[in-house]
Order: structure tokens, then C-alpha cells, then sequence
């Protein structure tokens, strides 16, 4: 067996912060062999840097998974290409810089596959998902039958349909975006893990890891705001799959919440 940790959506400093603090023990207690986190928002709430992708990977997390906000900080442009282990939603257009998946091999000499997708419902319009994702999984099932996919989306409906859609052709379907994390972590009946929201590592006490003010603010007014990571207690939110190498099928999945 191999135990896989995906870390959600990691907000601002203070997020990188606490994954510094607690990986180097969670991945002890579960006794981690794959780390992937998304790092959409890591960069001061919206995209990332090479300078914090960087400081992440030193962190033994192994893939970076993005989202809407990839291209949020310009500069990325600049690296995506030549760092792997930083993926974006496959379903961009052709030709946009940087790939969709990764295959990684562990130090067990064991492959993973892990795709970045983003929905389209409530978010930019793209390639729907559903339409590129079995190519995906049948390039990447040529080398290794372990895959992992971030369902980087807005609408519940949307990722619990991917789940049960890719139910028995992937090893997990594990959705980000919303920052908050639910409660419906589950193997599905074809062995394929399954939540609607990993969470957010960042500001516990915040909105989406923004300052709660400026958000109440904005309600109330109907103005623009500009909106600021907030500060404070850290929340670590993610989840464990452990998987059946042979098969590529999850045994169990196991939420995440800590505090620092």
C-alpha cells in the first residue's frame, strides 16, 4: 500500500506557513509517500511565484496542483514551462504554456499520475472537462494505473457528477476551489476515493482566507473592495488516500483539519 496526502488550496503566507509547521509531521503519522498541495492562491491570495513554488516543493510536497488563478501572478508564464511538477487545468486551450498532468515516480519505484482540472459552471469558459479527461487517463494508463485528479470547480453538482463519472477509471477524484472542506469523503462503489472539497490551508478566521471585514464590507455596500489574505490562526486542511498500487483502486481516504 502507498498513502497519498493532497493538501488544499494553500492561501497567502500564512498558509505556506503552516504547511511548513505541520507536513513533517502529518506525513510521519500517516506515513505519507506522495504529496501533492494546490497552490493557486499562495502568492499573497492569487496565484504563485517561483520563489514560493519553490519554497514548497523544499517542503516534500512533490506536485503543485493550480486552478483559476493560475496566471494571476504574470511571472509564472516564465517557469511553468520549465518546472513539471507545476501543473494547470488541462482544459485550457492548446498552446497555453504549461501541461495538464505529471506522471511522478516515488521513491518506491512506483509511478503516480496526477491531472489538474478546472470546472466550467460559475467559472471561465473552457474545454469541459468531461471531454478531455479520458485522454488524459488513457496516456497516462499506458505507464501507470495510480491517478490522481484535482477537480478544481465551483459547483458541488458538477465535481459529485465527475466523481462518479470517472468512478473505476482513476484512483481519485478530489475536488478544490470553494476553501471550504466537506464532509462526504467516501470510496465510490468502483474504488475510486472521492470528497467535493479538500479545504483550504491558510486564515481559520477569515472568508476564504480573506479578511472577514473587507468581505462583510462588501455585502453591505455592493462596492468594490480590495480584498487582503487575513492574518491569525492557521488551519491545515487536506485529505490521506491509501491506495492499492497493483490496482490503482483506493482503500480508504481520510480527512485532514489541524490548527496552528
Amino acid at each position: 500500500m502507498i498513502n497519498v496526502l493532497m493538501i488544499g488550496d494553500i492561501v497567502g503566507n500564512t498558509g505556506v506557513k503552516v504547511v511548513k509547521e505541520l507536513l513533517p509531521a502529518l506525513i510521519e503519522k500517516y506515513d505519507v509517500d506522495f504529496v501533492i498541495a494546490n497552490g493557486e492562491n499562495a502568492a499573497d491570495g492569487n496565484g504563485i511565484t517561483y520563489e514560493i513554488a519553490d519554497e514548497l516543493f523544499s517542503f516534500d510536497i512533490q506536485v503543485i496542483t493550480m486552478g483559476n488563478h493560475v496566471w494571476d501572478k504574470k511571472e509564472i508564464i516564465n517557469f511553468i514551462d520549465s518546472e513539471p511538477r507545476l501543473i494547470r487545468p488541462a482544459n485550457y486551450p492548446p498552446g497555453t504554456p504549461g501541461k495538464g498532468y505529471i506522471i511522478y515516480e516515488l521513491e518506491k519505484g512506483i509511478q503516480i499520475g496526477v491531472i489538474n482540472l478546472a470546472g466550467v459552471v460559475f467559472l471561465h469558459s473552457l474545454q469541459s472537462p468531461f471531454l478531455i479527461v479520458d485522454k488524459l487517463i488513457k496516456e497516462i494508463k499506458e505507464i501507470t494505473p495510480l491517478i490522481i485528479v484535482d477537480f478544481h470547480g465551483e459547483a458541488t453538482s458538477e465535481k459529485v457528477a465527475m466523481g462518479y463519472y470517472l468512478d473505476g477509471k482513476v484512483t481519485g477524484v478530489l475536488g478544490t476551489h470553494t476553501h471550504i472542506q466537506t464532509a462526504d469523503e467516501r470510496i465510490l462503489p468502483k474504488g475510486t476515493a472521492y470528497i467535493t472539497d479538500v479545504g483550504m490551508t491558510g486564515p481559520r478566521d477569515s472568508v476564504l482566507g480573506v479578511k472577514k471585514e473587507l468581505v462583510i464590507k462588501k455585502f453591505l455596500t455592493q462596492m468594490p473592495i480590495r480584498f487582503e489574505v487575513a492574518t491569525g490562526i492557521g488551519q491545515f486542511n487536506g485529505v490521506v488516500l491509501k491506495i492499492d498500487p497493483s490496482s490503482g483502486k483506493a482503500i480508504n481516504i481520510t480527512r485532514i483539519q489541524e490548527y496552528y
